[in-house]
């Protein structure tokens, strides 16, 4: 019953994303109107990750970050495997999907894991927790200052050769790091009212992202986005994350396996390994690929993300009915 109503908030939570699409489709926000709803959901996204920080128990990251083995293969998954994918994956999809659109689907392979919903599957697989809090949060900070280094050699850096990742680092770390680590530093004060408006935290947590989603898409649309993707662009996109995602699986399963991982690091590993951050993502995107098509370089994130929490939906409810995996 647990494991449904998580599925259930997740595919809401989908749900909504594809109004915010269609929202942005039919209603662009644009002008003057567009520069103050950008101000504002930048503002959201640092008290979001101001939030992340103070929910983060120091006590799990100390119990979780020993366990290096199982750190250091999601790690591999996340910023050595992924990206090879997608680099290996450029004769095929470049011609079909075309620059910006293979552009977005490098840029989510170089992203970090989730952290909710990797934390969230984990639990109802009943797999290591506490490792995948520090691994997915590891990931995600890391991957603030991994990130940027990457898109600016394999992306910007083909194409803008006087584009310098360090002021794009900067602005990530003071836009999501550094609130991060002042969540952190004041959880004792602020934790406690968390705990007492869960249901607040959440809305808050997901419609910073709502907004981060709609004000891109409406940039795009603004710009053109839907007369630039054809449907049978979109189905090959969709086609080509759902592939990915299935290697990667395949993957983050049998590595494991044959590493001689038990039943509770396998699942971390394979929920840890397998996603990739929209929270983080559409945030890094505005700051790395400015002046760029935004929409049609997050379109594949959203893609993915989307196809990611049904699959990996799947897979926990029926973990969490078996003992063995």
């Amino acid at each position: 019953m647990v494991s449904m109503l998580k599925l259930l908030a997740l595919d809401r939570f989908t749900m909504l994303l594809m109004v915010m699409v269609i929202l942005a489709t039919f209603l662009p926000v644009s002008g003057q109107a567009a520069s103050l709803f950008h101000q504002v959901t930048t503002a959201a996204i640092a008290i979001l990750f101001f939030l992340h920080g103070a929910k983060l128990s120091r006590e799990a990251v100390l119990q979780g970050i020993m366990h290096w083995k199982l750190h250091t293969l999601v790690f591999a998954f996340t910023f050595l495997i992924f990206p090879i994918l997608g680099l290996l994956a450029k004769p095929v999809l470049l011609p079909i999907l075309g620059q910006e659109l293979y552009w977005g689907f490098l840029f989510m392979c170089f992203l970090p894991s989730t952290v909710q919903s990797s934390i969230a599957f984990t639990s109802v697989a009943k797999g290591n927790i506490a490792a995948a809090v520090c691994s997915a949060s590891f990931s995600n900070i890391i991957g603030m200052l991994i990130t940027p280094i990457l898109v600016s050699f394999f992306i910007l850096g083909q194409t803008q050769h006087d584009f310098d990742p360090t002021s794009s680092i900067i602005q990530i770390v003071l836009l999501l790091l550094v609130p991060f680590i002042l969540g952190q530093l004041l959880r004792a004060w602020i934790y406690p009212y968390m705990v007492k408006v869960p249901s607040l935290v959440k809305a808050f947590d997901q419609g910073s992202i709502l907004m981060v989603v709609y004000g891109a898409f409406s940039s795009a649309v603004v710009a053109g986005l839907w007369q630039q993707v054809s449907g049978l662009t979109l189905f090959y996109l969709i086609l080509a994350c759902s592939v990915l995602l299935t290697v990667i699986m395949l993957l983050a399963y049998y590595l494991p396996k044959w590493l001689g991982f038990h039943r509770a690091d396998l699942i971390t590993v394979f929920f840890c390994s397998s996603k990739k951050t929209l929270a983080s993502g559409v945030p890094m995107a505005q700051i790395l690929f400015i002046g760029q098509p935004l929409g049609m370089i997050v379109l594949p994130i959203m893609l993915f993300h989307q196809i990611q929490l049904m699959v990996c939906g799947v897979i926990a409810a029926k973990w969490a009915r078996h003992t063995d995996v």
